[in-house]
């Protein structure tokens, strides 16, 4: 028995080793092996849920900290992890509780009473904005005069007329490199612009690759501005015969989720049939609230500006289907075997502007796929996951080759699952300035034959991830 103990002590430092060299997996194996010798200690459960957050498996995380608040109720890092999760996991009255335990068994932890100020801070404003929802409020475009906007003499940007142009898009992408803005004007007209387009298409394009033309998927890129700008100068900018379509969560966690927001947007202005965008868990409110993008929006530009992009987020299609062998969505599969292409051409997104808790349109936000066969609660804490039988039998009744998805981190920037039958690809390197891991995306021709690609972050100016975020609960 000692000699056990003694392995699993062994065990847990090599977890810790893990854990410093940012090698979450390994050590969440590391930590899984000392608590299969020695179940009886909190602290393995307590570190193995640091890893869990790490890898933002906010579900895992809450199972682990509670099995160590268990086995040790004076577990205070445990009850600290727990109410991260909870966070992340937007369920804050639940976190609350745990920063007040937090707060009382260590009242010299003054990052703890930040973050339980914080929590409460944010419950208050949750609970004044449900007391003033509107069933149907009207849009944040009502009564905003464009033409009656004056763009000042001074103002050094190329100007926006009636219709979108290459010139405006080349100056911007500058000018954001260079820690400018656009004219609210000009990013009023791109964003209604944009809503106008994506509510008038289909909840699902559908596209082909002409021959002789390509295009690029892209999963998340998380504001990381710069690390967009390395895809296009490797990869080409989008033109009218190579298309981009990019697989949701372009916004939050970086902090230049604008820059990114109004440049993908521009390039659906200029190319309506060659340049796709599908929603992405984080393109919404709740997300948006805590995660920088609000935040970002009235620090650089004005409350109005964040408003009109929930609206155009709410717009955005859920999915694209390329060429009739592909289905891209950020997401994943469903918890019922019955459904099809169909149901998600059927599927109206406008009489749902915000995904919620359950349905199709969370499952095709949220879901993440697992090695074992069947289905599971995810260890997100929010939706399932889906083994590869499901894949499987999905893409056999829909005559599909793959599904193509994103909306987790890859090492390697990108991989291939399910018998080659689930991809996801991600596209935001070293994420969050802390992952260390590839940034991906993939090149598909006429012949539909997927090209991988792998690239390194680029360096940024000096401004931290999550810098616009409104308070200070999920600054890890």
């Amino acid at each position: 028995m000692a000699s056990a103990s003694a392995e699993a002590l062994e065990l847990k430092a090599k977890g810790n080793a893990a854990i410093a060299s940012k090698d979450w997996k390994t050590a969440v194996d590391f930590y899984t092996q000392a608590i299969e010798l020695d179940p009886n200690q909190a602290l393995f459960y307590s570190n193995r849920a640091q890893a869990h957050i790490r890898m933002e498996a906010y579900g895992s995380a809450i199972e682990d900290a509670t099995k160590a608040i268990e086995t040790d109720p004076a577990s205070v890092k445990a009850y600290y992890r727990r109410a991260i999760s909870n966070v992340a996991l937007l369920k804050y009255k639940e976190a609350l509780k745990d920063f007040k335990t937090v707060c009382k068994k260590a009242p010299n932890d003054k990052d703890a009473r930040l973050k339980m100020n914080e929590c409460e801070k944010l419950i208050r404003k949750i609970e004044f904005l449900k007391a003033i929802e509107q069933s149907d409020p009207p849009s944040a475009a009502e009564g905003l005069d464009l033409d009656s906007m004056v763009v000042e003499n001074e103002y050094d940007g190329i100007r926006l007329e009636k219709e979108m142009t290459q010139e405006f898009i080349d100056d911007m992408i500058e000018r954001f490199k260079n820690g400018k803005k656009i004219h609210k004007k000009y990013a009023f007209q791109i964003i209604l612009k944009a809503k106008e387009i994506f509510y008038d298409e289909p909840t699902m394009p559908e596209v082909t690759i002409p021959d002789g033309n390509k295009m690029t998927i892209c999963g998340d890129t998380h504001g990381q501005y710069f690390d967009l700008l390395e895809i296009f100068r490797r990869n080409g900018f989008p033109t009218e015969t190579h298309a981009y379509l990019f697989n949701g969560d372009f916004v939050d966690r970086g902090s230049w989720s604008t820059e990114i927001a109004f440049l993908l947007f521009s390039y659906k202005w200029l190319f309506p049939n060659n340049f796709y965008i599908n929603r992405g868990n984080h393109e919404t409110d709740d997300m948006n609230r805590v995660y920088g993008f609000e935040g970002e929006c009235k620090a650089k530009y004005n409350e109005r500006t964040f408003k009109l992009f929930s609206e155009t987020f709410s717009a955005l299609p859920l999915a694209t289907l390329v060429g009739s062998k592909y289905l891209v969505l950020h997401g994943g599969l469903f918890s019922d075997d019955k459904v099809d292409l169909d149901d998600i051409r059927k599927l109206n997104r406008h009489l749902k502007k915000q995904p919620g808790q359950e349905g199709l349109m969370m499952e095709m936000l949220w879901t993440d796929p697992q090695p074992e066969p069947g289905r599971k609660p995810s260890k997100r804490g929010v939706g399932q996951q889906f083994g590869p039988d499901v894949t499987k039998s999905f893409c056999e009744r829909n005559g599909l080759d793959a599904i193509i998805r994103s909306h987790e981190v890859r090492m390697g920037g990108y991989e291939v699952e399910h018998d080659g039958r689930c991809i996801t690809v991600f596209s935001a390197p070293n994420y969050v300035d802390t992952s260390g891991n590839k940034g991906a995306y993939i090149n598909v021709g006429s012949d539909y034959k997927l090209e991988h690609n792998v690239f390194d972050a680029v360096e940024h100016p000096p401004i931290k991830a999550m810098a616009y975020a409104q308070n200070s609960l999920m600054s890890l």
